[in-house]
């Protein structure tokens, strides 16, 4: 790509909070903003047989540069990154996964879990620590079955010490909801070892509350057309408390033109599951998203090279606030008052997105393909 053509890109991006501002986002004046965020990431080389790593990228706005602080190498492709409370960062393998790693705040190896790839219950690529922070859970297949499953596992060790049905097929990201039960978001997709799919008309994609003390399916969510596969999640909270979950879908049609067609994202509100807008991103492909503003969610799609807010004020409507190929992973980026804001991975460099902070980007601190996912460290 050439100078030209990034600049005119990112004046689209620079753009955005003025279109906002067109569609009644009222731009306040707010805090002093951070200065620098720290993001957990995960990338290889520019090639595609160049090894992954994952590790801490440091941001920092004020010198327009962006540094690895840490590398640590992965043994395959990485897909979930979950930073915990004591600075570590577990990262999982891409489904279907064979190893989950810790890697300590100094940016060492602290624990490894590897599984035989011929096992017949295999990781999904997301995990979350449980409320109590004793355990870890984690989104995995059983292959003999084709079955969901949650693993319950020693926070500490990792070592599994329980396992639930998923109450579906497929589960893919998992996170707590107020009371510390789990919100999971079941693909609903069968795939075999090699991760390909098939007989996609039996797909069975629900999101579910299962109980964080037994695995008891508490209640159950589905959509009216069956080939949206529900994959990623977040919780987003409006300046009025109200909590949702968002919902970031994948059209799995025989038919292109219904996959294009498709909307890509669904809202769990007031125990609801609806989808408030039909608008899309011409291909159906919802690939990552983060809470933003008022309430509201930025969701990702790598394919169109777009990012998108929809907030509850303009329920029927996406609004583009990224422009750029491979608008990828997706992290909360707080920012000034009143917050809401995201940091997005694309092919070029770090996006950062705010209602009331002048965007910026800051281009890769050498040769290097981000993965799907990252996650907000801290800011300051």
């Amino acid at each position: 790509m050439t100078h030209n053509m990034q600049r005119r890109q990112f004046l689209k991006l620079a753009g955005a909070c003025s279109l906002l501002a067109q569609g009644g986002i009222a731009l306040a004046a707010g805090d002093k903003e951070p200065q620098r965020a720290l993001v957990a990431a995960a990338w290889r080389g520019p090639n595609p047989t160049d090894p992954y790593h994952a590790g801490i990228l440091a941001a920092d706005w004020g010198r327009k540069k962006l540094d690895i602080l840490c590398s640590v190498p992965l043994p395959t492709r990485p897909h979930g990154l979950l930073p915990e409370a004591d600075g570590s960062l577990l990262v999982a393998g891409v489904r279907p996964g064979t190893w989950l790693m810790r890697i300590d705040p100094e940016g060492k190896v602290a624990r490894r879990i590897d599984i035989e790839p011929s096992a017949n219950v295999l990781l999904n690529g997301h995990a979350i620590v449980g409320k109590a922070g004793d355990v870890v859970f984690t989104t995995e297949t059983d292959f003999a079955s084709g079955r969901g499953k949650i693993g319950v596992r020693d926070r500490v060790t990792l070592n599994k010490l329980d396992e639930w049905e998923s109450g579906g097929m497929e589960p893919h990201q998992v996170l707590l909801d107020a009371d510390g039960h789990l919100m999971l978001a079941n693909g609903g997709i069968p795939r075999n070892r090699a991760d390909k799919k098939y007989d996609l008309p039996r797909m069975n994609s629900s999101l579910v509350r299962l109980d964080a003390r037994n695995g008891k399916l508490l209640h159950q969510w589905k959509l009216d057309d069956p080939r949206l596969s529900l994959r990623h999640i977040a919780w987003s909270t409006a300046p009025d408390g109200e909590r949702r979950l968002g919902i970031a879908m994948q059209a799995e049609h025989d038919d292109a033109v219904l996959r294009s067609r498709a909307p890509i994202l669904a809202v769990l509100e007031a125990e609801q599951l609806l989808v408030p807008t039909r608008a899309n991103d011409g291909f159906g492909y919802g690939g990552d998203l983060a809470a933003a503003y008022a309430g509201g969610f930025v969701v990702s799609s790598n394919q169109a090279g777009l990012a998108q807010l929809w907030y509850p004020g303009a329920p029927d409507k996406l609004t583009p606030v990224v422009e750029l190929q491979e608008a990828y992973a997706m992290a909360e980026w707080n920012g000034p008052r009143p917050g809401g804001g995201v940091l997005v991975s694309t092919a070029l460099g770090l996006v950062r997105w705010h209602p009331t902070a002048k965007a910026a980007f800051l281009p890769w601190p050498k040769p290097m393909a981000l993965d799907n996912h990252w996650a907000l460290v801290s800011e300051a």
